[in-house]
């Protein structure tokens, strides 16, 4: 694999990450429990939207093929994409949403703290415009981890049940191929063994305040995306996120 190769698949995951996380945020327009809530939800949509198209137009320069923003987001299929597991799954209830946002951001500002000192000017510029966003991003979904779990017996009873539902995901996060390898290694991307420690530490600390427990998975952590083997759930998000632009590819937005 090239470093070309390597950067390609790198900038492919992180833009399906945030398009595919504001997908499922975007559900929760005008079905949020309260009006902040709607809005602080659709903003932080709005910004997953913004650092996707920045990171899926870059990884079409870097492939060379001639593919746009639109082609990569609307023209590929369920095994091409390379978001994480835990970013496709449902929102189920308010307390299954926050805790995967919370999950995420925590990982998301390590990942952008890191890359700042990237040997790649691209994802420097990247990581210090979307750091901003992702600061405020942790800040709300962390105040809520605590707010609800240190809420009421119901819900802390939910809190723990969505951290329950949703840890065994938290794993491939940090999975190592041989593209991060070799980005690693040459400056672009930061450690990402080091990257979890900090989650680690962050997240446990949030997790005690809340009075909530981390889950016991006993060691399995779902895997696969990396491969773009996928939950059931990403091929009803790309169904209906594609329809339009599938069936009207020469449509002008």
């Amino acid at each position: 694999m090239t470093k070309d190769e390597a950067l390609f698949e790198f900038l492919l995951r992180t833009g399906d990450n945030g398009l595919v996380l504001a997908q499922r945020l975007g559900e929760w327009c005008g079905h949020a429990h309260q009006l902040e809530s709607d809005i602080a939800l659709t903003n932080v949509a709005l910004d997953n939207i913004g650092q996707a198209r920045m990171a899926l137009t870059e990884a079409g320069k870097v492939e060379g093929k001639g593919r746009s923003e639109d082609d990569l987001a609307f023209h590929r299929t369920e095994m091409e994409f390379r978001n994480n597991l835990l970013l496709e799954q449902e929102n189920g209830d308010f307390a299954q949403t926050i805790t995967r946002q919370f999950l995420f951001d925590v990982f998301q500002f390590e990942l952008l703290s890191g890359l700042k000192s990237s040997s790649n000017e691209f994802l420097q510029s990247f990581a210090i415009k979307s750091l901003k966003e992702v600061t405020y991003h942790r800040s709300l979904s962390s105040d809520w981890m605590v707010r609800l779990g240190d809420g009421t017996e119901l819900s802390h009873d939910k809190m723990q049940n969505a951290l329950n539902l949703l840890w065994q995901y938290t794993g491939e996060l940090f999975e190592k191929t041989e593209a991060d390898d070799i980005l690693i290694a040459d400056g672009v991307i930061p450690d990402l063994e080091k990257l979890k420690e900090s989650w680690d530490d962050i997240v446990g600390q949030v997790i005690k305040e809340a009075t909530l427990e981390i889950p016991d998975t006993k060691g399995f952590m779902a895997t696969g995306s990396r491969r773009g083997e996928h939950t059931e759930f990403l091929g009803y998000i790309l169904a209906e996120m594609q329809y339009l632009p599938r069936t009207m590819p020469e449509a002008k937005w």
